[in-house]
């Protein structure tokens, strides 16, 4: 019930709450999580309602697959079908990575994009695909099942991504959700989704003293560890005290998971029936028999991972034969001796980066279908001399946590805040040249912009003081030294933006006139919550004089106020400048200064750079007003241009021939389905008929004509559905299955009406009989039978009679009449008809239960007292008394009921100063039944 609770996302009222959804995209499977209005948040199941689809893609005779159905084509045709995608995105051909993926897979046909030179598989010489498109059309299965999960539209989305990311992945994801037409919320690190995840079902333990936690994932292709710390945090602004989970050290090996034990066990496998010399060829130069072992290997590696010994098996490996071999742990543990070392060195690297040890870490939990080896487990337990946390999905986590974020940013959802900082794994500084003048060379000055585990989103401002002409500064990675050059050769290109900044000179002399302290010129720095790095704006800073009047009794407290803000602006001055060459980021807040504001606009709020000062009187008299010399800061845009220097994304015209290739595959895919599905429908209709007829139930519903017309229409169309039917189309086969039904219909309906009419008489009947007795209770309750308690009048007491016996009668004339009828002949009594009477019947039953609801009973007047006079009406007319509506008797009735039923304490009903008392006077005979009323 707690889970459940936690888990569920309310519901804002009147807002937009469209259902969303996140995707676990890994390398191997992919996780699809939904969130939608009263459901709590769950994973979507794929076609063969498993919770996770293999993440690969196959084409094949132009019909796409996707799962286990692309791993099958992957078998019989391995360069058709894609997979262990995601690390190839944002990679050009000549990085390691896409090397290794090679040597890994040597089936398949890489080329570099003729524009980007980024990774395209060609299949033949009229069809190639970029990696973006591939994971595109996976975003897109993903969003078919969410939305049959909950049958809704999905539009938004939530993606998981390995920390280890830089802009160049980030940025082609997005392209590829883009392809998708979904719109990214977030792209979250899957360790922050995986801590997210558990700190919403441990809200409870989180306090003010910071709880610190290992996160440690091994998955298919890469291994990765990350400490966190959890604690609650009062939010300066709100108020608020709220859950945080922040990032404090990362470490990871791209090259370490479960794929490369795979892969050790693969060409062992290989390596031993080829020792068997059962055939000439080497088995690893057929793309078939290498695909056979790969799948063999990784389910060997499952077994194993529970098991001491498994045998692998493999029919027809190779030229027909067949291959089977016995397989211990022992042997597994051994083919991957240089492995195990391996999988300590994130963790490790995660704890220094932290600057943390072991002895404040609470937990080490795990996370990863990696994680399962036992060796794994055994390797991690001798480093940390403490017991694993074993308590999380390992395969669930990451897209729960996912999940839970879309819902916190979806505006149709409301969840509990749980605040989550990631932190910056490649460090960014920003480079420029400065001349120092005097004919020195030209300095290469460096400034660390975000630096390594720093938090993000965050927004930073540098300064640049000494430039007066047009310049460019560029954004690169930084201090990379922790990293080995193997990992530094992955990354890419080191260069992330550069910016060429215009008309500097141009502007600084148009308002130079005007400049009493000059700022320098601003660069906004933006790394949002999705790890994406931009350049916001670049502005020029200065101060310029503004003359305003102000009464003479508020020049003293200006004075006052003017030399402290002259002070604390020198101060900050100071250490925004930070060096003695002016340069220097500056961290900003969210609720910091925006870079906005139009040329010579002044700004809206104060800052710490404004200053006043207090001009004294000319004549050395105070007069009623003063003059103050104010000092406001002004931004000017800077015109400037921004290039990016890594692998540029999918942009263009060839996004728009992407995104038409896309859209072509969908659409034969969509008519393929549709094809298929009114095929089947029209063979499983005729196939349905054919045995029902069959049936004496069902044959008995039918003439001997109709059985005979329908008969020799299903052979017929049987005949012409398995015919070679040249370029078939859906409507063809929907056409002949909407005909067909129109026949079939009318003994399907007079089965189901014979089937259903016992059930709708018996239920008629006892209405019947309720109505009867309730009936016998309402005639004790007319004003003849009972003058206490004159509920009904007699004409409702005969109208239910009336309904009774009518309703008796029809159904006793009406059943009778259907039963002289055989079951081939047309219905006479309907369920319809019955259901017609039952409503008649209840309509009035109901009338006359509502109305003893609310009957009250009436009170007779006091016969001893008088009724008492009406007090004196004020001089100057007649008071009007308001009556109810309906006649003068009624009205007068209600309101001698509401005085009786008054309480009796001895004292006159409270009035309104100088209003009259009125008492209405009772009708002859004191009678006014309630009903009327």
């Amino acid at each position: 019930l707690t889970v459940a609770l936690l888990a569920m996302a309310t519901q804002l009222p009147g807002a937009n709450a469209a259902a969303v959804m996140s995707v676990d995209l890994g390398t191997e499977w992919m996780k699809v999580g939904v969130v939608s209005p009263g459901v709590p948040m769950e994973i979507a199941l794929n076609r063969e309602s498993k919770r996770k689809t293999p993440a690969i893609l196959a084409f094949r005779d132009n019909i796409r697959t996707f799962g286990e159905d692309a791993q099958t084509i992957g078998i019989r045709e391995p360069s058709a079908a894609y997979g262990y995608l995601l690390d190839l995105l944002g990679k050009t051909i000549d990085n390691p990575v896409v090397d290794l993926y090679r040597k890994r897979f040597p089936y398949y046909t890489i080329v570099g994009d003729k524009e980007r030179n980024t990774v395209v598989f060609k299949k033949s010489d009229t069809e190639e695909f970029s990696v973006e498109e591939l994971i595109a059309q996976m975003l897109v299965k993903a969003k078919e099942y969410a939305q049959e999960s909950t049958q809704q539209q999905i539009a938004e989305c939530v993606l998981t991504v390995p920390g280890y990311f830089g802009q160049a992945e980030r940025e082609a994801l997005l392209v590829a959700a883009q392809l998708a037409n979904l719109k990214v919320l977030q792209l979250i690190n899957d360790y922050a989704a995986v801590a997210l995840n558990y700190g919403v079902f441990h809200r409870g333990e989180i306090n003010e003293t910071a709880q610190y936690f290992l996160f440690y994932d091994m998955g298919a292709y890469k291994t990765s560890a990350a400490v966190v710390s959890y604690q609650l945090v009062k939010d300066k602004q709100t108020k608020e005290t709220n859950p945080v989970v922040q990032v404090l050290g990362v470490g990871y090996d791209r090259t370490l998971g479960g794929l490369e034990i795979q892969l050790r066990l693969r060409d062992y496998l290989a390596a031993e029936f080829n020792a068997l010399k059962k055939t000439k060829t080497d088995v690893t130069t057929s793309p078939r028999a290498l695909a056979k072992l790969f799948k063999e290997a990784g389910r060997l590696k499952n077994v194993l991972s529970a098991n001491n010994d498994h045998y692998a098996q493999i029919e027809n490996l190779l030229e027909d034969h067949d291959f089977k071999l016995q397989v211990t742990r022992e042997k597994l543990e051994e083919l991957c001796a240089d492995i195990w070392p391996r999988a300590t060195k994130p963790l490790e690297d995660a704890l220094a980066t932290s600057n943390l040890s072991l002895d404040v870490i609470n937990q080490v939990i795990l996370f990863g279908g990696g994680t399962r080896v036992p060796r794994v487990q055994e390797t991690i337990k001798q480093l940390i001399k403490q017991e694993l946390g074993k308590n999380l999905n390992a395969d669930e986590s990451a897209t729960m946590g996912a999940v839970y974020k879309a819902a916190d940013l979806s505006t149709g959802f409301k969840v509990k805040k749980f605040i989550v900082k990631d932190a910056v794994v490649f460090p960014l500084q920003v480079t420029f040249e400065r001349d120092p003048g005097d004919g020195a060379a030209v300095k290469q000055v460096k400034r660390a912009l975000f630096a390594s585990m720093n938090p993000y989103p965050q927004k930073k401002v540098i300064t640049f003081n000494k430039h007066t002409d047009d310049f460019e500064f560029f954004v690169n990675y930084g201090d990379l030294e922790r990293f080995s050059a193997e990992e530094v050769a992955t990354i890419g290109s080191l260069n992330v933006t550069r910016v060429q900044l215009q008309r500097v000179k141009e502007l600084m002399d148009s308002v130079k006139s005007d400049i009493v302290e000059n700022k320098g010129i601003k660069a906004y720095f933006y790394m949002d919550d999705s790890g994406i790095f931009r350049c916001t704006g670049v502005e020029y800073v200065y101060d310029k004089q503004k003359v305003e009047e102000e009464l003479d009794e508020d020049s003293t407290l200006s004075k006052l106020g003017s030399t402290i803000s002259k002070l604390f602006a020198k101060e900050a001055e100071k250490a925004a400048n930070g060096d003695a060459n002016g340069d220097a980021p500056t961290t900003e807040q969210e609720a910091g200064e925006e870079a906005t504001n139009s040329k010579n606009e002044e700004s809206a709020k104060p800052s710490g750079d404004d200053a006043a000062a207090t001009a004294a009187p000319i004549d050395g008299k105070q007069d009623a007003k003063n003059e103050t010399i104010k000092l406001v800061t002004i931004k000017s845009p800077v015109a400037h241009k921004t290039d990016l220097r890594f692998t540029a994304p999918l942009s263009g015209a060839n996004y728009d021939a992407s995104q038409s290739k896309l859209t072509g595959i969908n659409r034969v895919e969509e008519e393929r389905v549709r094809l298929e599905s009114s095929f089947n429908a029209l063979e499983s209709h005729i196939i349905e008929i054919q045995q029902k007829l069959e049936e004496k139930p069902y044959a008995d519903c039918a003439t001997p004509e109709e059985k005979e017309k329908l008969l020799s229409e299903c052979s017929t169309l049987a005949e012409w559905l398995y015919e070679d039917v040249e370029n078939p189309k859906a409507e063809m086969y929907e056409n002949k299955l909407a005909a067909l039904k129109k026949l079939s219909n009318v003994f399907l309906a007079r089965h189901w009406e014979h089937e259903e009419r016992p059930d709708a008489t018996k239920a008629l009947r006892g209405m019947i009989d309720g109505a009867e007795k309730f009936l016998t209770t309402a005639q004790n309750l007319t004003k003849e039978a009972n003058p206490e308690k004159d509920v009904f009048t007699q004409v409702e007491i005969d109208t239910l009679v009336k309904v009774i016996d009518e309703t008796h009668t029809w159904l006793k004339t009406e059943s009778a009449a259907q039963k002289k009828l055989s079951r081939s002949a047309d219905v006479r009594l309907t369920v319809k008809d019955i259901t017609d009477k039952m409503s008649l019947l209840d309509r009035e039953v109901k009338y006359l239960v509502n109305k003893i609801k609310i009957w009250k009973p009436k009170v007779k007047p006091d016969k001893e007292k008088k009724p008492k006079e009406t007090e004196s009406v004020p001089a100057g007319g007649e008071e009007e008394v308001p009556l109810a509506s309906g006649s003068g008797d009624d009205a007068a009735a209600a309101a001698s009921e509401a005085q009786a039923e008054a309480p009796n304490t001895g004292k006159k009903p409270a009035t309104g100063e100088g209003e009259p008392e009125v008492t209405a006077t009772p009708d002859v005979d004191g009678k006014t039944p309630h009903g009327e009323l």
